[in-house]
């Protein structure tokens, strides 16, 4: 298959006030090794209920300059904190071990988990001047409430862990993991250096590769130099991608 039918989906996540000076040197490092914007964000309206979006207007010229220059926005849940009790063992489980209580939309209804995909996207849309390219979960985690809330919200993406979809149809537009880091203990750096290691060898026959950053991956230098060594190999025989252009086939 030709480059210009395979690509690569590069994706900043946990974007907004909080994390700054982080997210920055992310986009810095993207822009280098990607040639220019071509890579999404997922956008935080309010961390942790710590950092509004609505209430910084510097921030917001920042996300829609971003947008301005062909930067993918993606609604990333609202606050980013999971504050559900989980009654259901497996929910219980994926709460604990695959994110520190980021699962934001694991445990929401189908009412609540529409309201805060609307209340996100009005104020993203408001912020950039234009849609947003679709709706991805905190920590890729949904339940079936979140589910159900997407086919009603008429994004045209959604992404998890193994694939993207599109929720106004639920047709699967790529699949294969989301090359990923994780910066929360010793064990998961060296794991998730590890996975990467191996996806950069075991994954290229995959039509699209994912890999997505985060904040706390800036504040680990064996995390940075192994996203640099994932840029660099994934891109050999692709093209930087937008999650958009996914769209067109389907």
């Amino acid at each position: 298959m030709p480059a210009s039918d395979r690509r690569l989906l590069a994706s900043i996540h946990d974007v907004g006030p909080r994390f700054e000076a982080e997210v920055d040197r992310l986009v810095e490092l993207l822009s280098e090794h990607l040639g220019g914007f071509r890579f999404a964000m997922l956008v935080v309206p309010d961390h942790w209920n710590r950092a509004p979006l609505a209430e910084n207007p510097g921030y917001q010229s920042k996300l829609r300059a971003w947008s301005d220059g062909g930067v993918e926005m993606f609604v990333h849940g609202w606050s980013h904190r999971d504050e559900s009790t989980h009654r259901r063992p497996s929910a219980a489980f994926r709460a604990k071990h695959m994110t520190a209580g980021e699962g934001e939309f694991l445990g929401l209804d189908r009412v609540e988990a529409l309201a805060r995909m609307k209340r996100g996207r009005a104020l993203l849309e408001d912020v950039i001047g234009r849609e947003v390219t679709g709706f991805i979960a905190p920590a890729w985690l949904y339940g079936a409430g979140a589910v159900a809330a997407l086919g009603e919200a008429g994004f045209a993406i959604a992404e998890d862990h193994f694939r993207v979809w599109s929720p106004i149809d639920g047709g699967t537009l790529a699949r294969g993991p989301v090359i990923t880091w994780a910066s929360r203990s010793p064990m998961r750096i060296k794991s998730s250096i590890g996975f990467a290691a191996l996806a950069r060898r075991g994954l290229g026959f995959l039509d699209t590769l994912r890999v997505a950053v985060h904040p706390g991956d800036t504040k680990v230098p064996e995390l940075l130099d192994s996203i640099v060594r994932t840029l660099a190999a994934t891109k050999r025989g692709r093209r930087a991608s937008g999650y958009g252009d996914l769209l067109a086939p389907h």
